[in-house]
């Protein structure tokens, strides 16, 4: 029984697989509560699929990139079950779940773009081929940096509608979609570290200057 989750946006998403298909999947939108919503959503789908964390077999988790507080809370709470339950977790990056969705939604182009909300009037992006197979990035930069006319999917897309004018879905990751992908292996796992580009906004504090 696979257990996968993503808090690297502002959805809190999390999914169970049981080899052959997704068993339960639930998904809340709240950009300053992954903290308190992501547990309480693991224990409400081991209760509808009718399992205990005992029956996990592994855990899939998105690694981003994305806010620090966002990715601590998935990344931490993924590793955590993996060492007391012991048993794998994988990493995988959030905007590839998010293009595999895209290819399963309809017919793309050769290229396409996913753009995630990266705050500070930026965006992560990556840009993947007609199957899905990303090309280049992740990275992080304005809006303005990687405009195109080619389809995007993800919030950034509806974000910054004048430089990316072909919006298509999805807005936000989705957990079923990231047990699909792993279990059928149509993503490249990663170690479970989170992928920021970024340092966070929080710095150690510096030592005091000795008063003379």
């Amino acid at each position: 029984m696979l257990l996968a989750f993503d808090t690297a946006t502002p959805a809190v998403t999390v999914a169970l697989h049981d080899g052959e298909q997704v068993v339960a999947e639930a998904t809340r939108v709240d950009a300053m509560r992954h903290g308190e919503l992501l547990a309480p959503g693991i224990a409400a789908a081991l209760s509808d699929a009718g399992v205990v964390r005992q029956d996990l077999t592994a855990v899939a988790v998105g690694v981003g990139p994305g806010p620090y507080t966002g990715l601590r809370v998935g990344l931490v709470t993924a590793r955590t079950l993996g060492l007391v339950l012991d048993i794998p977790v994988y990493g995988v990056c959030t905007l590839d779940v998010l293009a595999a969705e895209a290819v399963d939604g309809g017919t793309l182009p050769d290229r396409f773009l996913v753009a995630t909300d990266a705050r500070r009037k930026e965006v992560y992006w990556a840009r993947y081929d007609g199957s899905g197979e990303r090309l280049e990035g992740p990275q992080v930069a304005r809006p303005d940096a990687v405009a195109t006319d080619q389809p995007v999917a993800g919030r950034g897309a509806l974000l910054y509608p004048e430089v990316f004018p072909r919006q298509v879905a999805p807005e936000h990751p989705s957990a079923a979609v990231l047990a699909r992908a792993v279990t059928e292996e149509q993503v490249t796992l990663l170690d479970p570290e989170p992928i920021y580009l970024r340092r966070p906004h929080v710095a150690e504090p510096v030592r005091p200057k000795r008063v003379s």
